[in-house]
């Protein structure tokens, strides 16, 4: 490592000149004898001081830059490898596979090198940003509602939400990314979300994120498997059984999330993306020549708002298509709030975003693939969006593949939005069973990680087990569009609008408030610090120039805001809910498919 160092302040050419200037004040030194080693410490130890995460973490991002070549141009995002052998491995004994170590022992632990254990955590960095870009793209729900979410706000105030929920999912990536690139290191890798809470926050929030995480991630795998059910009962023309076909999809899942590297995935998700955008193309299609799927009208977006007499028919007749540019009822504020979680669906993808850095080769580069992928998800879903409203108004349905009546484009749409759908599905379960196993089975009952051959024999076990509960959930809930919102509002909102501004705020004060002659010595293990409490939070955030002070600033009424509008969408949820669960519409279990009214 001090080797390393030494050619990055030499002059490396790729290192920029304050990269140069913080390496050349960082200790690189191995640590001191008297010290505990990063690989004996438990998994998850209160006693790593941020100062300890921080430093390992400025040498990681020092190596980084030397040992991997940035990713440059357009078409390393559109075009990504098609194999990456991840970070060359650094060793003198290569007769050893530390990734194939269990790690989870603290027996095993004692007996790892410096060496093994970072080359174990370099092993599975291997993912590059052309499949960041398609794994955050891949997204079944997120467009397939926007047409739903307009209906109930009509073409004002959703142009103006979603663009709002846009820039904002930009910002806060921003913010999760700048966060992990200070407290990731080989010694001490950042696997998810909870353990960026953890890190800063202590251990209550690193359990409060790994639960709101499994939760959102569970019921987004439920909920496509129950939206590719209706799709195939459509397709069959309702004479299969629909709780059967809902279950064709769970044991479909069996199979294809036996997929572990993201990497791999990032294939999969970039034939995703093209499908769903086909989907798209094919139920626009549909949409300008062909009416709305009548038949399906309790489904709709305007049987939620207000009394439904906009969408029931009178003497057997329909009434007209209709759009609006303000509230279609401005009374029936809850079904509008509910609309608008719809739109927050579109941006879900952060909840993934510490998982997607902890595999990338190079994580400095995540935020270009980052910001494209968001751009497309604004572009194309906004243009999906209004052009199905425009044509099919207060009849859209959630998702709006299944709103096309005539039979052979409805069945091409389904058949694309299907196929899609269960990747995605793959990619949520994938995660899902990740942050579940190194959470539970890993720290509590000891598990060998997942790359040794023992944790590969109990992903095969887990994976079955974990998409039939994520469908027998789904499958309980009567409302579609009900469930999304109270995934949207509990979970989703949370992990991208109201997490990312309170966890970067954090780690810039924590950062800014190490004085001079402050920080981890690596030499004797010691963490030094002049002071505690609240002025050293003061000072850390007086001290961080005048640009973060005005982006925390602005975090603070983000947080409030994330958390005010999480509110109204838990609400408006619970409240539809009740509602279906009160009413006549019965769950999937049941051979009627909720689209054959």
């Amino acid at each position: 490592m001090s080797q390393l160092a030494n050619l990055a302040v030499e002059g490396d050419p790729r290192l920029h000149e304050k990269e140069r200037e913080i390496i050349e004040n960082l200790s690189v030194d191995s640590p001191g004898t008297g010290t505990v080693r990063p690989q004996h410490r438990k998994l998850h130890d209160s006693s790593v001081t941020f100062e300890e995460y921080h430093h390992y973490a400025q040498l990681t991002r020092a190596e980084e830059e030397h040992l991997t070549t940035p990713e440059n141009g357009i078409l390393s995002i559109i075009f990504p490898s098609k194999s990456d052998g991840g970070i060359k491995q650094e060793s003198d004994d290569t007769s050893k596979d530390a990734s194939a170590l269990n790690t989870s022992d603290p027996a095993t632990r004692m007996t790892i090198t410096d060496q093994e254990w970072t080359n174990a955590s370099r092993a599975l960095r291997t993912a590059t940003r052309g499949a960041i870009f398609y794994l955050i793209t891949t997204d079944i729900l997120g467009p397939f509602g926007l047409p739903y979410a307009f209906a109930t706000m009509g073409w004002g105030p959703g142009i103006a939400l979603y663009t709002v929920f846009a820039s904002l999912a930009g910002y806060s990536g921003y913010l999760l990314w700048d966060t992990f690139l200070g407290l990731d290191s080989y010694q001490f890798p950042l696997r998810s979300f909870g353990d960026m809470g953890f890190r800063l926050y202590g251990q209550w929030m690193r359990h409060l994120f790994n639960i709101l995480q499994s939760i959102q991630l569970l019921l987004n795998v439920g909920l496509i498997v129950i939206s590719n059910g209706e799709a195939l009962s459509q397709a069959a023309k309702f004479k299969l059984c629909y709780i059967i076909c809902c279950l064709v999809w769970a044991l479909v899942g069996f199979f294809l999330g036996q997929v572990r590297t993201l990497q791999k995935f990032g294939w999969l998700a970039n034939v995703a993306v093209w499908l769903n955008l086909l989907c798209m193309f094919v139920t626009m299609g549909g949409a300008a020549h062909s009416p709305p799927n009548y038949t399906a009208y309790t489904q709709s977006a305007g049987y939620t708002v207000g009394n439904g007499s906009s969408v029931t028919p009178v003497d057997g007749v329909f009434p007209a298509v209709m759009t609006t540019g303000g509230l279609p009822d401005a009374a029936d504020f809850s079904a509008s709030i509910t609309g608008a979680m719809q739109a927050v669906f579109a941006y879900g993808g952060a909840m993934v975003f510490p998982e997607f850095m902890a595999e990338m080769k190079r994580p400095k580069d995540f935020l270009t693939g980052m910001w494209a992928a968001q751009a497309f998800i604004y572009f194309c879903y906004m243009m999906y969006g209004l052009f199905m409203y425009g044509y099919q108004g207060q009849y859209s349905i959630n998702p709006t593949y299944l709103g096309i009546s005539k039979y052979s484009i409805q069945t091409a749409g389904n058949v694309f939005a299907m196929l899609s759908g269960v990747i995605a599905a793959g990619l949520y379960g994938n995660i899902g069973v990740k942050v579940i196993y190194n959470n539970i089975f890993v720290e509590f009952f000891r598990c060998p990680p997942l790359t040794t051959k023992t944790g590969k024999f109990m992903w095969v076990a887990l994976i079955p087990i974990y998409w039939a509960i994520a469908f027998v959930l789904a499958a309980g809930i009567p409302s579609f569009s009900g469930l999304t919102s109270v995934v949207a509002a509990f979970c989703i909102l949370q992990f991208t609008y109201t997490f990312p501004p309170m966890l970067a705020t954090l780690f810039w004060i924590r950062k800014y408030a190490m004085a001079d002659g402050e920080g981890f010595d690596p030499s004797t293990g010691a963490t030094v610090r002049h002071d505690k409490g609240l002025k050293r939070f003061v000072r850390g955030f007086k001290s961080m120039g005048t640009k973060r002070i005005i982006f925390s600033s602005f975090n603070l009424f983000y947080f409030l805001g994330a958390l005010a509008l999480a509110g109204l969408g838990a609400y408006s949820a619970i409240t539809g809910l009740m509602a279906a669960y009160s009413g006549s519409v019965t769950t999937s279990f049941t051979c009627k498919s909720p689209l054959d009214s």
